[in-house]
């Protein structure tokens, strides 16, 4: 173990990104138990607040990012300084990842059904930076083509985009990786719900539609209902009854 570890991850410069892929990962969890005990009232754990202000903790992590960033900008090249720093910036991005919900409303929708976005952003920071730590980078799949490099990275993220417009998330992060996925993300049929559904679908082709709902219940419904239940054992239920149904922006 300890010879892969100097081989793989030391010897090939990605010690920082390590730490980083730990932190992000351990931060998260400790800070979900640490918000679960203080939902349930449990011994001295209790919310941050200076007189009636709550003081999320997407802003300490934002401070933490910061000071992670910052450091690793101005660090002189160390290894293990810049190691460091990116510990820091992963306890940061674990904070404000665990709030992305907070950010993305501009409303406090933790334990609300919208609330499980920020668990979502969270798990597709961990794959992407696990992805990079093995050794993968985006983009750069090479179809065995005589095809310009600049050629097929624009190729990869037009499909990319065509993807994530179809709805499907998954599938278009992790095809950016490998980019063979994407082709066969933007081929399928979107979902329902997606932009390209809303687009073509809606009123151009009301069939197309409605065999996109009939895989949704089918063969997604199970797959996230699944997902569903793995966060809500890791990061708690997002029970509350939402708050954002209604609300207009001004």
């Amino acid at each position: 173990m300890g010879n892969w570890f100097q081989q793989s991850i030391v010897a090939t410069g990605r010690l920082p990104l390590f730490c980083y892929f730990v932190m992000l990962i351990a931060a998260f969890i400790a800070t979900r138990i640490n918000v679960r005990l203080i939902r349930a009232k449990i011994g001295w754990f209790r919310n941050v607040n200076v007189g009636e202000m709550h003081i999320h903790h997407v802003v300490f992590g934002v401070v933490l990012m910061l000071v992670g960033g910052v450091t690793l900008i101005v660090s002189p090249g160390s290894q293990i300084g810049t190691a460091v720093a990116a510990s820091v910036f992963g306890v940061g991005s674990a904070l404000v990842l665990d709030e992305f919900a907070l950010i993305l409303h501009l409303h406090d929708v933790y334990w609300e059904e919208e609330g499980r976005t920020s668990v979502d952003a969270v798990f597709i920071a961990v794959a992407v930076t696990g992805l990079l730590l093995i050794g993968l980078r985006p983009l750069t799949w090479d179809y065995g083509t005589p095809v310009n490099p600049a050629a097929l990275i624009v190729a990869n993220l037009a499909l990319a985009v065509v993807t994530l417009l179809k709805g499907k998330i998954w599938t278009g992060m992790a095809g950016l990786f490998v980019p063979p996925m994407l082709l066969v993300g933007a081929i399928r049929l979107a979902r329902p719900g997606s932009p390209w559904a809303h687009w073509f679908f809606a009123r151009r082709s009301p069939r197309k539609m409605a065999r996109a709902i009939h895989r949704e219940e089918r063969w997604r419904r199970p797959v996230i209902r699944a997902k569903i239940a793995f966060q809500e054992f890791l990061s708690g239920r997002h029970d509350l009854p939402s708050t954002r149904r209604g609300r207009r922006h001004t």
